[in-house]
Protein backbone atom coordinates (compact mmCIF):
# COMPACT_ATOMS: atom_id res chain seq x y z
CA UNK A 1 0.00 0.00 0.00
CA UNK A 2 1.52 3.61 -1.27
CA UNK A 3 0.65 7.06 -1.06
CA UNK A 4 0.76 8.56 -4.19
CA UNK A 5 0.47 11.93 -5.81
CA UNK A 6 -0.73 13.07 -9.48
CA UNK A 7 -0.56 16.77 -10.51
CA UNK A 8 -4.40 17.51 -12.53
CA UNK A 9 -3.94 21.09 -12.49
CA UNK A 10 -3.03 21.05 -8.53
CA UNK A 11 -1.89 18.23 -6.51
CA UNK A 12 -4.34 15.10 -6.89
CA UNK A 13 -3.27 12.49 -3.43
CA UNK A 14 -4.35 8.54 -4.21
CA UNK A 15 -4.21 5.40 -2.18
CA UNK A 16 -2.29 2.83 -4.48
CA UNK A 17 -3.17 -0.89 -2.68
CA UNK A 18 -1.41 -2.97 -5.28
CA UNK A 19 -2.64 -5.36 -7.41
CA UNK A 20 -2.40 -6.29 -11.31
CA UNK A 21 -4.34 -6.38 -14.43
CA UNK A 22 -7.35 -4.26 -14.74
CA UNK A 23 -7.54 -1.24 -12.79
CA UNK A 24 -10.15 -0.49 -10.01
CA UNK A 25 -10.72 2.80 -8.76
CA UNK A 26 -12.41 3.71 -5.42
CA UNK A 27 -14.20 6.94 -5.07
CA UNK A 28 -15.39 8.14 -1.46
CA UNK A 29 -18.44 9.73 -0.37
CA UNK A 30 -18.99 13.45 1.12
CA UNK A 31 -16.54 14.11 3.62
CA UNK A 32 -14.42 11.08 3.13
CA UNK A 33 -10.97 9.89 1.91
CA UNK A 34 -9.03 6.75 0.75
CA UNK A 35 -9.31 6.19 4.67
CA UNK A 36 -12.97 5.00 3.85
CA UNK A 37 -11.39 1.91 2.20
CA UNK A 38 -8.84 0.71 4.26
CA UNK A 39 -10.28 -2.77 5.24
CA UNK A 40 -10.87 -3.74 1.84
CA UNK A 41 -8.38 -2.28 -0.99
CA UNK A 42 -5.69 -5.14 -0.04
CA UNK A 43 -8.10 -7.78 -0.74
CA UNK A 44 -9.32 -5.91 -3.63
CA UNK A 45 -6.03 -6.33 -5.03
CA UNK A 46 -6.57 -9.71 -5.05
CA UNK A 47 -8.78 -9.64 -8.08
CA UNK A 48 -7.23 -6.22 -9.52
CA UNK A 49 -4.95 -3.21 -9.82
CA UNK A 50 -7.14 -0.81 -6.80
CA UNK A 51 -6.60 3.12 -6.27
CA UNK A 52 -8.53 5.23 -4.45
CA UNK A 53 -8.45 8.89 -5.16
CA UNK A 54 -8.80 11.63 -2.75
CA UNK A 55 -11.45 14.19 -4.67
CA UNK A 56 -11.03 17.75 -5.19
CA UNK A 57 -11.43 19.23 -1.55
CA UNK A 58 -11.12 15.75 0.46
CA UNK A 59 -8.43 13.65 2.15
CA UNK A 60 -5.19 15.11 0.96
CA UNK A 61 -6.05 16.98 -2.23
CA UNK A 62 -6.31 20.37 -1.82
CA UNK A 63 -8.57 22.79 -3.86
CA UNK A 64 -5.62 25.22 -5.10
CA UNK A 65 -8.04 27.41 -7.65
CA UNK A 66 -10.53 24.23 -8.05
CA UNK A 67 -13.71 23.49 -7.30
CA UNK A 68 -15.14 20.55 -5.33
CA UNK A 69 -18.06 20.19 -6.60
CA UNK A 70 -19.78 17.32 -8.07
CA UNK A 71 -19.51 18.21 -11.81
CA UNK A 72 -15.88 19.13 -11.33
CA UNK A 73 -14.95 16.06 -9.99
CA UNK A 74 -16.28 14.04 -12.30
CA UNK A 75 -14.24 15.95 -14.17
CA UNK A 76 -11.01 15.48 -12.19
CA UNK A 77 -11.96 11.83 -12.06
CA UNK A 78 -12.39 11.30 -15.73
CA UNK A 79 -8.93 13.00 -15.87
CA UNK A 80 -7.77 10.75 -13.12
CA UNK A 81 -8.59 7.36 -14.80
CA UNK A 82 -6.65 8.78 -17.72
CA UNK A 83 -3.81 8.73 -16.26
CA UNK A 84 -3.68 5.35 -14.02
CA UNK A 85 -5.31 3.59 -17.04
CA UNK A 86 -4.49 5.56 -20.17
CA UNK A 87 -5.07 2.18 -21.98
CA UNK A 88 -8.18 0.68 -20.82
CA UNK A 89 -11.48 0.95 -19.43
CA UNK A 90 -11.74 0.63 -15.27
CA UNK A 91 -14.01 -0.69 -12.68
CA UNK A 92 -15.33 2.14 -10.69
CA UNK A 93 -16.53 1.98 -7.09
CA UNK A 94 -18.35 4.31 -5.55
CA UNK A 95 -19.65 4.45 -1.92
CA UNK A 96 -22.31 7.97 -1.03
CA UNK A 97 -21.93 11.05 -3.92
CA UNK A 98 -18.55 8.75 -4.90
CA UNK A 99 -21.64 6.52 -6.21
CA UNK A 100 -23.37 9.84 -8.01
CA UNK A 101 -20.20 10.58 -9.30
CA UNK A 102 -19.73 7.05 -10.81
CA UNK A 103 -22.79 7.32 -12.21
CA UNK A 104 -22.05 10.46 -13.75
CA UNK A 105 -18.79 9.34 -15.36
CA UNK A 106 -20.24 6.13 -16.30
CA UNK A 107 -22.92 8.22 -18.64
CA UNK A 108 -20.76 10.81 -19.51
CA UNK A 109 -17.27 8.78 -20.67
CA UNK A 110 -18.49 4.94 -20.93
CA UNK A 111 -15.03 4.25 -23.29
CA UNK A 112 -13.49 4.43 -20.16
CA UNK A 113 -15.59 2.63 -17.30
CA UNK A 114 -16.08 -1.41 -17.56
CA UNK A 115 -18.61 -1.96 -14.78
CA UNK A 116 -19.79 0.02 -11.31
CA UNK A 117 -20.02 -0.99 -7.82
CA UNK A 118 -22.52 1.20 -6.28
CA UNK A 119 -22.16 0.84 -2.40
CA UNK A 120 -25.42 3.00 -0.89
CA UNK A 121 -24.91 5.84 -3.54
CA UNK A 122 -26.53 9.02 -3.61
CA UNK A 123 -29.81 9.50 -5.68
CA UNK A 124 -33.01 10.68 -5.99
CA UNK A 125 -35.50 10.45 -3.12
CA UNK A 126 -37.90 7.57 -4.21
CA UNK A 127 -41.71 8.57 -3.33
CA UNK A 128 -42.09 6.48 -0.04
CA UNK A 129 -38.66 7.60 1.16
CA UNK A 130 -38.44 9.40 4.67
CA UNK A 131 -35.58 11.33 5.63
CA UNK A 132 -34.72 12.06 9.23
CA UNK A 133 -35.94 15.49 9.86
CA UNK A 134 -32.34 16.35 11.23
CA UNK A 135 -30.58 15.21 8.32
CA UNK A 136 -32.85 17.18 5.89
CA UNK A 137 -32.56 20.26 8.03
CA UNK A 138 -28.31 20.25 7.42
CA UNK A 139 -28.13 19.49 3.66
CA UNK A 140 -30.85 22.18 3.92
CA UNK A 141 -28.32 24.60 5.63
CA UNK A 142 -26.04 23.80 3.25
CA UNK A 143 -27.86 24.50 0.01
CA UNK A 144 -28.02 28.42 1.20
CA UNK A 145 -25.42 30.80 0.21
CA UNK A 146 -23.31 32.03 3.20
CA UNK A 147 -25.27 29.94 6.01
CA UNK A 148 -23.95 26.59 5.37
CA UNK A 149 -20.08 28.18 5.33
CA UNK A 150 -20.97 29.47 8.51
CA UNK A 151 -22.75 26.66 10.09
CA UNK A 152 -19.90 23.78 9.04
CA UNK A 153 -17.51 26.36 10.32
CA UNK A 154 -19.02 27.06 13.80
CA UNK A 155 -19.63 23.27 14.09
CA UNK A 156 -16.21 22.56 13.67
CA UNK A 157 -15.40 25.32 16.25
CA UNK A 158 -17.91 23.67 18.93
CA UNK A 159 -16.89 20.37 18.73
CA UNK A 160 -13.86 19.79 17.37
CA UNK A 161 -11.98 17.53 15.07
CA UNK A 162 -12.30 14.13 17.57
CA UNK A 163 -15.99 14.79 18.40
CA UNK A 164 -17.03 15.18 14.44
CA UNK A 165 -15.18 12.28 13.12
CA UNK A 166 -16.94 10.18 16.15
CA UNK A 167 -20.08 11.78 15.47
CA UNK A 168 -20.06 10.51 11.62
CA UNK A 169 -18.61 7.83 11.82
CA UNK A 170 -21.60 7.47 14.09
CA UNK A 171 -24.48 8.87 12.37
CA UNK A 172 -22.74 6.47 8.99
CA UNK A 173 -23.22 2.95 11.17
CA UNK A 174 -25.10 4.28 14.78
CA UNK A 175 -22.91 1.62 16.57
CA UNK A 176 -19.01 2.72 16.78
CA UNK A 177 -18.30 -0.98 17.81
CA UNK A 178 -19.65 -2.19 14.02
CA UNK A 179 -16.01 -0.96 13.15
CA UNK A 180 -13.24 -3.43 12.75
CA UNK A 181 -10.16 -2.21 15.13
CA UNK A 182 -8.53 0.46 13.92
CA UNK A 183 -11.12 1.99 11.66
CA UNK A 184 -12.28 4.67 14.14
CA UNK A 185 -8.98 6.01 15.46
CA UNK A 186 -7.50 6.26 12.08
CA UNK A 187 -10.18 8.21 11.06
CA UNK A 188 -9.95 10.59 14.46
CA UNK A 189 -6.10 10.68 13.94
CA UNK A 190 -6.58 12.05 10.17
CA UNK A 191 -10.05 14.41 11.16
CA UNK A 192 -7.21 15.76 13.35
CA UNK A 193 -4.39 16.24 10.75
CA UNK A 194 -6.98 17.95 8.46
CA UNK A 195 -8.09 20.63 11.28
CA UNK A 196 -4.61 21.57 11.81
CA UNK A 197 -2.95 21.64 8.26
CA UNK A 198 -5.90 22.02 6.06
CA UNK A 199 -8.41 24.87 6.74
CA UNK A 200 -9.95 24.32 3.24
CA UNK A 201 -11.83 21.72 4.22
CA UNK A 202 -14.71 22.70 5.35
CA UNK A 203 -15.23 25.23 2.42
CA UNK A 204 -14.92 21.96 0.26
CA UNK A 205 -17.35 20.40 2.30
CA UNK A 206 -20.05 22.53 1.73
CA UNK A 207 -19.63 23.19 -1.94
CA UNK A 208 -19.88 19.51 -2.76
CA UNK A 209 -22.85 18.98 -0.39
CA UNK A 210 -24.89 22.02 -2.25
CA UNK A 211 -23.70 20.85 -5.81
CA UNK A 212 -24.78 16.95 -4.66
CA UNK A 213 -28.35 18.28 -3.60
CA UNK A 214 -28.73 20.43 -6.76
CA UNK A 215 -27.88 17.55 -9.09
CA UNK A 216 -29.75 14.98 -6.95
CA UNK A 217 -33.01 17.19 -6.63
CA UNK A 218 -33.10 16.64 -11.01
CA UNK A 219 -34.88 13.34 -10.58
CA UNK A 220 -35.55 12.95 -14.21
CA UNK A 221 -32.34 13.89 -15.36
CA UNK A 222 -30.40 11.81 -13.18
CA UNK A 223 -32.64 8.76 -13.47
CA UNK A 224 -32.07 9.18 -17.61
CA UNK A 225 -28.00 9.11 -16.27
CA UNK A 226 -28.47 5.96 -14.58
CA UNK A 227 -31.20 4.11 -17.24
CA UNK A 228 -28.07 5.11 -19.84
CA UNK A 229 -25.61 2.99 -18.39
CA UNK A 230 -24.49 -0.20 -20.18
CA UNK A 231 -21.92 -1.85 -17.97
CA UNK A 232 -22.27 -4.81 -15.66
CA UNK A 233 -23.45 -3.28 -12.45
CA UNK A 234 -23.38 -4.10 -8.94
CA UNK A 235 -25.64 -2.30 -6.55
CA UNK A 236 -25.28 -3.12 -2.44
CA UNK A 237 -27.47 -1.30 0.18
CA UNK A 238 -27.34 -1.61 3.99
CA UNK A 239 -30.79 -1.64 5.51
CA UNK A 240 -30.24 0.74 8.37
CA UNK A 241 -28.83 3.75 6.20
CA UNK A 242 -30.05 7.43 7.62
CA UNK A 243 -28.25 9.19 4.94
CA UNK A 244 -29.27 7.07 1.85
CA UNK A 245 -32.63 5.17 2.87
CA UNK A 246 -32.69 1.66 1.48
CA UNK A 247 -36.34 2.74 0.04
CA UNK A 248 -34.14 5.02 -2.51
CA UNK A 249 -31.89 1.75 -3.92
CA UNK A 250 -34.82 -0.50 -3.56
CA UNK A 251 -36.72 1.95 -6.65
CA UNK A 252 -33.35 1.96 -8.01
CA UNK A 253 -32.98 -1.72 -8.43
CA UNK A 254 -37.05 -1.58 -9.59
CA UNK A 255 -35.46 0.95 -12.45
CA UNK A 256 -32.47 -1.40 -13.31
CA UNK A 257 -33.84 -5.25 -13.02
CA UNK A 258 -30.80 -6.30 -15.09
CA UNK A 259 -28.09 -5.19 -11.96
CA UNK A 260 -27.25 -6.74 -9.36
CA UNK A 261 -28.78 -5.81 -6.09
CA UNK A 262 -27.57 -6.74 -2.17
CA UNK A 263 -29.45 -5.49 0.50
CA UNK A 264 -27.52 -6.37 4.08
CA UNK A 265 -29.45 -6.26 6.78
CA UNK A 266 -28.84 -4.02 10.13
CA UNK A 267 -25.97 -2.38 8.21
CA UNK A 268 -25.78 1.75 7.70
CA UNK A 269 -24.34 3.68 5.40
CA UNK A 270 -20.93 2.10 5.02
CA UNK A 271 -20.74 -1.43 4.32
CA UNK A 272 -17.45 -1.52 3.30
CA UNK A 273 -16.25 -0.62 6.64
CA UNK A 274 -18.96 -1.93 9.05
CA UNK A 275 -18.72 -5.68 7.30
CA UNK A 276 -15.61 -5.55 4.99
CA UNK A 277 -15.29 -9.47 4.68
CA UNK A 278 -19.02 -9.59 3.78
CA UNK A 279 -19.05 -6.71 1.27
CA UNK A 280 -15.44 -8.34 -0.46
CA UNK A 281 -17.81 -11.62 -0.58
CA UNK A 282 -20.13 -10.07 -2.23
CA UNK A 283 -18.31 -8.01 -4.82
CA UNK A 284 -15.98 -10.98 -5.52
CA UNK A 285 -19.58 -13.51 -5.99
CA UNK A 286 -20.60 -10.35 -8.45
CA UNK A 287 -17.36 -10.71 -10.39
CA UNK A 288 -17.65 -14.36 -10.90
CA UNK A 289 -20.89 -14.01 -12.25
CA UNK A 290 -23.25 -11.11 -13.49
CA UNK A 291 -20.02 -8.67 -13.34
CA UNK A 292 -17.44 -10.84 -14.71
CA UNK A 293 -17.11 -8.54 -17.48
CA UNK A 294 -16.30 -5.95 -14.99
CA UNK A 295 -12.94 -6.01 -15.42
CA UNK A 296 -12.64 -5.79 -19.19
CA UNK A 297 -12.79 -10.37 -19.50
CA UNK A 298 -16.30 -10.36 -20.46
CA UNK A 299 -19.59 -9.88 -22.06
CA UNK A 300 -21.08 -6.36 -20.65
CA UNK A 301 -24.97 -5.92 -19.82
CA UNK A 302 -27.09 -4.37 -22.35
CA UNK A 303 -28.91 -1.21 -21.47
CA UNK A 304 -32.39 -1.22 -19.77
CA UNK A 305 -35.09 -1.15 -21.73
Amino acid sequence: MLTRTLDLDGPVHYMDFGGTGPTLVLVHGLGGSHLNWMKVGEKLARRARVVAVDLVGFGLTPPEGRSASVHANQALLDRFIQAVSPNEPVLLMGNSMGGAISVMQAARRPERVSGLVLVNPAQPRAEETKMERAVLFQFALYTIPGVGEFFVKRRAARFGPEKLARGMLKLCCQDLNRYPEGVVQAHVDFARERHERMPWSNDAFVEAARSLVKLLVRKKQFREMEKSIRVPTLLVQGSEDRLVPVTNSRELARVRPDWTYVEYQGVGHTPMMEIPDEFIATVETWMDGPGRGALGNGERVARAS
